[in-house]
């Protein structure tokens, strides 16, 4: 390591900036999180510069003197021209600070690293300017990790320090910061249960540290298919689960997102071969959290859209366990993406329905032709095997047969594939193009408005 990372305290520390540019300006951006007085030295400065100097965030020098640098924690060398950068760089050592220079690493005495800002949560990430590209990478990855507003818990945690070192044992203290960092109150912190969260940190302490011991279910919509459709959310679900019940369609790749030592559980039902009903997948799942460990149930799509999410989460409930929704990219949403396109428009299609063409053994079909009204775009989940069906229902109620429709089969994968045709001719398409679920149909139904001017035109 021939670096060496620090933090810094910076409140009242002056940074020199050199250059009135745009390097010049992601300096300041940096410097700006920071409580630090910012000294910008150029003999003009860029707008956004100039605004920083106009509400009094930053002052403006234009020439280096050597009063600027004294006491000075950092100088950043950003005037865009290498010769004046190098130039710049012997002041600024000579006055000795400690200097950054943009895109110069050989001149430089520190290097800005890449940042994941979660204050006073701060990682930093850097490669002593080899492959600062790399670094971002890394951010990126880290980002995924840490939910948005994890500083704020930080902070509270911060806060409530003193009470835990006066009313919770040191050999309890390790095991209540773990719980409070990877239990109630963060699941809580997450979804914007702020109060909650400090309502639990509380009753923690008051009780000598005693957290939550019974296990948790997080019901985690995995999206329509690749791994980089799931929410940043469902991504720190599964680096805290214990367990993973997953389905069929659930990406492979996904699951090395989850922790290694992460319990991996296949629970998938092929078509006409249900080795996994659904009372024994709500059995295990509560069985898991009853034993205390942290369950993910990963569904492909949404775990509220035809996903029976409702049936675990009661199961959750007549069992005593907390749980939790936690969203996911539902299947209609990639199906218009794959389409480059999208399942509502101003003034064309101002309803989006979503329905199903497979029910539960004896319940009658949904109504699609009572679903027939003009400025809808039906989606309809599972419904090749009804195709027949549902353009009877639908010319049946009024529908034109030359309604568009378009399937999608795969969609948010590397395999989608797409079929375009009427809603006359929907069950010949399915037939002869041999169309297999996972698919979705989307079947757009215009105002008679936009029919009649386009009959007209």
């Amino acid at each position: 390591m021939k670096t060496f990372p620090m933090f810094l305290k910076m409140a009242g520390r002056r940074v020199v900036i050199l250059g009135g540019g745009e390097e010049a300006a992601r300096k300041a951006r940096l410097m700006l999180k920071t409580e630090a007085e910012i000294v910008l030295c150029a003999p003009a400065l860029e707008p956004e510069l100039a605004a920083l100097v106009a509400r009094g965030r930053a002052t403006h020098v234009t020439k280096p003197t050597p009063d600027l640098f004294a006491g000075a924690a950092l100088a950043f060398v950003a005037t865009g021209a290498p010769e004046e950068d190098a130039r710049l760089a012997g002041v600024c050592r000579e006055a000795g600070v400690v200097t950054n220079v943009v895109d110069a690493p050989e001149l430089c005495d520190a290097f800005t690293p890449s940042i994941v800002d979660r204050d006073p949560l701060v990682v930093a990430i850097g490669t002593e300017g080899a492959a600062p590209v790399l670094a971002r990478q890394v951010k990126t990855a880290v980002e995924t990790m840490l939910e948005p507003r994890l500083g704020d818990l930080v902070a509270l945690a911060g806060r409530l320090r003193d009470e835990v070192a006066a009313r919770v044992a040191p050999a309890k203290r390790r095991a209540f910061w773990a719980w409070a960092f990877q239990g109630g109150p963060r699941r809580a912190h997450a979804r914007g249960a702020e109060d909650e969260a400090a309502r639990l940190l509380k009753s923690a302490i008051a009780r000598g540290g005693a957290g939550e011991t019974g296990g948790f279910v997080s019901l985690v919509g995995a999206g329509p298919g690749s791994r980089d459709l799931i929410t940043l959310r469902g991504v720190q679900r599964l680096q805290e689960a214990d367990v993973i019940f997953y389905d069929r369609l659930v990406d492979p790749d996904l699951l090395e997102l989850a922790r290694r030592d992460a319990e991996r559980v296949y629970v998938g039902k092929a078509p006409g071969a249900h080795s996994w009903p659904q009372d024994r997948i709500n059995g295990v799942i509560t069985a898991a959290a009853r034993a205390g460990k942290r369950v993910v149930r990963l569904k492909c799509g949404d775990p509220g859209v035809f996903a029976r999410g409702a049936e675990e989460g009661a199961a959750c409930e007549a069992a005593g366990i907390a749980w939790e929704i936690v969203p996911g990219v539902t299947a209609a949403s990639a199906a218009a993406a794959e389409l480059g396109g999208f399942l509502t428009e101003r003034g064309l299609y101002d309803s989006l329905v979503l329905t199903t063409g497979v029910v539960r053994p004896g319940d009658p079909a949904p109504d699609w032709g009572g679903l027939a009204r003009p400025g809808t775009t039906l989606a309809l989940y599972m419904s090749v095997g009804a195709a027949g069906a549902i353009r009877d229902a639908l010319i049946g109620a009024g529908a034109p047969e030359g309604s568009a429709v378009e399937i999608v089969s795969g969609a948010g994968t590397a395999e989608a594939r797409i079929w375009r045709t009427s809603l006359g001719g929907l069950a010949e398409t399915v037939a002869a193009e041999r169309v297999e679920n996972p698919a979705i149909m989307l079947v757009r139904l215009p105002k008679a408005a936009v029919v009649a001017a386009r009959a007209a035109a």
